[in-house]
């Protein structure tokens, strides 16, 4: 009876509902990553919307797109100048409004909170913040002059940006019992470009001074300042880490008010094979090379994650693959919302990836061409709507899969060459630009697929067990064949095409014959296939 009454006064102080609906949450394990939805694996096939549509008007304008393409979660900005346009008075009532269609249409939602950082500048901060430069300090210059960029050191400017995003989180935590908003984002693309830190007396003062001894420690570094400790790299580094500081004290307050996952986004290098320039990138952003200092510095902070406009397949999954950690679940928040982007949709959920969203996903008029699409054309939504719909009736099914099983995902590379991998005993192929029937070499006379010049096609494979593997895609062959060294004698035993009710697979029809003998040839219609293999005597 004492637990009882325990149980039912802890109740009384919870704001009605969120008791009885389990709170959204990253959960990992053996180094994969799911994100907890109504306390299960959910996959977010997201649309994030231009910044200047997150007001009532507009926002009638993006939920037919999302409609369009079958996303279950709307990417939604929320802007300090807009909830607090006088210090201390506060209007939420965009977020009402969001909280209310976002029911209305039964989308999940994504919220991103543009303070002091938005694509590294200050434009959605109050008035009161832009126009008071010494209570709100730009960072400076080496020759002592303002760069456009809040500086992560004004304890004024940190003090006011937290209380904001932290009266958004309490009216969150009031009026989302159900939580409908499964994320958000503290900040927007942080970090400076052409500037690589703050050259002011106080960040020269601390510059001079030792590197944090949590740093060091996560790092593996002998201490020192951060010249000695860093090298030529320490202007980014300090930037880094006082940036990511930053975003820890506003994550940590807002998780403290209700704790939703919280992820920030990185603008990207434009070569990530090569060694960043700290004049030429966001330096102080979480790039894919300094995911650990924002690991050490943000620890409330639970993704870090690629903002990717680069349209080369080469770059692209080289930045699937720095954010692709033990320690690190991969998300992409925003991609170029052009065709070609879709491709890499298969590439990223084969990576285990919570979540996918292109950017721009609304009617109202705005392209950020060159970046994404010129016009939200047919061609160019149907390319991400056809892999939402397919994925969206399986979307529980395949998260849960993801979370459990070996995966891996292919986007059709620009030179169209194969692509290989090994699971297990078995090698797969994904090739692209073949018929349907036949080996391409066969009828040279037909010349090849016209599908085969665009950039599109790609697909996914999740292995359930040593010999049988989940598949699907659209414009690409998979071929299944005993790797190299293993045992011999092997081949397809059964092929069976289906679709999930829930999390429950249910049988259509065998694939064999032509269908079989020539690898899976996924068509611009994905299927979902299950595929046994074996080794005869």
């Amino acid at each position: 009876m004492r637990i009882i009454a325990a149980l039912a006064a802890a109740l009384l102080f919870c704001p009605p509902g969120i008791a009885q609906t389990a709170l959204p949450r990253i959960e990992s394990r053996d180094g994969r990553h799911a994100l907890m939805v109504d306390g299960a694996p959910f996959l977010i096939l997201g649309g994030q919307a231009n910044n200047s549509s997150n007001y009532a008007r507009p926002l009638k304008q993006v939920w037919p797109v999302l409609d369009r393409i079958g996303a279950n979660t709307l990417e939604m900005p929320v802007a300090w100048e807009q909830v607090e346009p006088r210090e201390g008075q506060f209007d939420f009532s965009f977020v009402q409004t969001l909280l209310d269609e976002a029911q209305a249409h039964d989308r999940r939602i994504v919220l991103l909170w543009f303070g002091a950082y938005k694509n590294t500048g200050l434009s959605y901060t109050p008035g009161w913040v832009k126009l008071d430069n010494r209570r709100f300090p730009r960072m400076k210059k080496p020759d002592g002059s303002d760069h456009d960029v809040l500086s992560p050191h004004g304890a004024a400017t940190l003090a006011a940006d937290r209380r904001a995003f932290v009266a958004l989180m309490t009216y969150v935590r009031d009026h989302d019992p159900t939580h409908r908003i499964i994320m958000v984002q503290p900040e927007n693309e942080t970090g400076s470009y052409s500037n690589p830190r703050d050259y002011s007396p106080e960040a020269q003062r601390l510059f001079d001074g030792p590197v944090p001894a949590a740093l060091t420690r996560a790092l593996g570094k002998a201490a020192g300042n951060w010249r000695a400790v860093f090298g030529d790299r320490a202007d980014r580094a300090f930037n880094t880490w006082h940036t990511a500081r930053y975003v820890e004290a506003l994550a940590a307050a807002g998780k403290a008010v209700k704790p939703l996952p919280m992820y920030v986004n990185a603008a990207l290098a434009s070569d990530p094979f090569a060694v960043p320039d700290p004049v030429k990138i966001s330096s102080g952003g979480p790039q894919g090379d300094v995911i650990a200092i924002w690991k050490a510095a943000a620890p409330s902070v639970d993704v870090e994650a690629p903002d990717i406009y680069d349209r080369a397949s080469r770059n692209v999954m080289k930045h699937l693959d720095l954010y692709t950690r033990p320690d690190n679940a991969l998300l992409i928040p925003e991609i170029g919302n052009a065709r070609e982007y879709a491709r890499y949709f298969w590439a990223a959920l084969g990576k285990g990836a919570i979540g996918f969203s292109p950017f721009g996903m609304d009617d109202t008029g705005y392209f950020n061409h060159p970046l994404g699409a010129k016009t939200l054309d047919d061609a160019t939504l149907d390319a991400f709507a056809v892999k939402y719909r397919f994925v969206g009736q399986a979307m529980r099914a395949w998260a849960k899969i993801a979370f459990t099983h070996p995966t891996w995902g292919v986007a059709k590379p620009d030179d169209g060459a194969p692509v290989v991998t090994t699971m297990g005993e078995w090698t797969i192929t994904a090739s692209f630009g073949e018929w349907q029937f036949g080996r391409r070499e066969w009828f040279a006379e037909a010349g090849r697929p016209a599908i085969d010049s665009e950039p599109v096609g790609g697909g996914i494979v999740a292995q359930l067990g040593d010999d049988e593997f989940l598949v699907a895609g659209d414009h690409v062959r998979m071929t299944f064949a005993p790797r190299a060294g293993g045992k011999p004698n092997g081949l397809v035993v059964r092929v069976e095409e289906g679709h999930f009710e829930g999390e429950r697979w249910i049988f259509d029809r065998v694939w064999n014959g032509d269908q079989t003998d020539y690898g899976l040839n996924f068509t611009d219609r994905p299927v979902w296939l299950r595929v046994a293999m074996g080794h005869y005597r």
